[in-house]
């Protein structure tokens, strides 16, 4: 029997079932959404897993012994993977101009650690190396970066570090055409000078174990990401940065986002024209 997201179905009593689960295992919030939206999301993972129905597909997730597999690829289903290059740059500028040159001053020759934490597809981060060695600054001092997400398919995109012309819309073209080398099917590739200066890994930001090293960055961009979880994910999160983060550390967050309401551990400050949360 052939099944589509509008006959198979998803009963209140199943969507909250695993609107709660999902919230609780990956810090993302449906509790806004409609069950259809999250139906049409999880669909084809129900149908691979071959149910014909989403209870039978949330007792794997929550029960099952093999559910960390599943649990990869309903991250893949259930993730905003858009993003793109030069995007919100006052953070990257205030890195540059301002963060590392103040941790050079301050400890000369140790290295840097910089995290792009949910990084999606990779834009963020290759954006941030692209900053620093405009700068002069990437081989000035030893800087590792790492970026990370909780999507295995959005960070196997990000590891092959081929782009549509989507991806460029608000990076300067000279900078594009300095980095990015074009190939066919009209896509462009981050060269490699750039593309191996990244450490990419999978992890899931409320998960303790998955992060905590990764979490001792100097500095950690983490943006666009809580505008999807609840107060009480990022609450967690928070506790899990500001836990391993060094002193001073820096955490960059959206425009859209703020954390002023949820918590006293970091203090909110204005570093060359950029708001950032500080842990000192």
């Amino acid at each position: 029997m052939k099944f589509s997201s509008e006959s198979l179905g998803l009963p209140d009593s199943s969507f909250v079932l695993l609107r709660d689960l999902i919230q609780e295992r990956t810090g993302i919030n449906f509790y806004d959404y409609s069950p259809d939206l999250l139906g049409d999301k999880l669909f084809s993972r129900v149908v691979a897993c071959g149910f014909d129905s989403f209870l039978d597909y949330y007792y794997l997730l929550k029960y099952e012994d093999n559910s960390a597999t599943e649990w990869k690829h309903l991250m893949d289903a259930i993730t905003v993977q858009e993003t793109f290059f030069w995007r919100e740059t006052d953070q990257i500028k205030a890195l540059v101009n301002v963060l590392v040159p103040e941790y050079i001053t301050q400890f000369p020759g140790r290295t840097l650690r910089i995290w792009s934490a949910a990084c999606a597809t990779g834009e963020e981060p290759i954006s941030i190396a692209i900053a620093l060695n405009e700068a002069g600054l990437l081989d000035k001092l030893p800087v590792q970066i790492y970026a990370s997400d909780a999507s295995a398919s959005a960070l196997a995109k990000a590891k092959a570090g081929l782009y549509r012309e989507r991806s460029f819309r608000n990076i300067p073209l000279h900078l594009q055409s300095k980095y990015f080398v074009e190939t066919a099917n009209n896509q462009w590739r981050i060269i490699p000078e750039i593309h191996q200066r990244i450490e990419w890994s999978i992890a899931n930001i409320i998960v303790e174990n998955e992060i905590s090293y990764l979490a001792t960055a100097n500095i950690i961009f983490c943006r666009n990401v809580f505008i999807y979880f609840d107060h009480n994910s990022i609450r967690k999160t928070i506790e899990i940065f500001h836990k391993y983060m060094p002193e001073p550390g820096y955490l960059c967050i959206a425009a859209s986002e703020s954390l002023l309401r949820l918590t006293n551990k970091l203090e909110l400050q204005e570093i060359g024209g950029a708001f950032i949360y500080v842990k000192s």
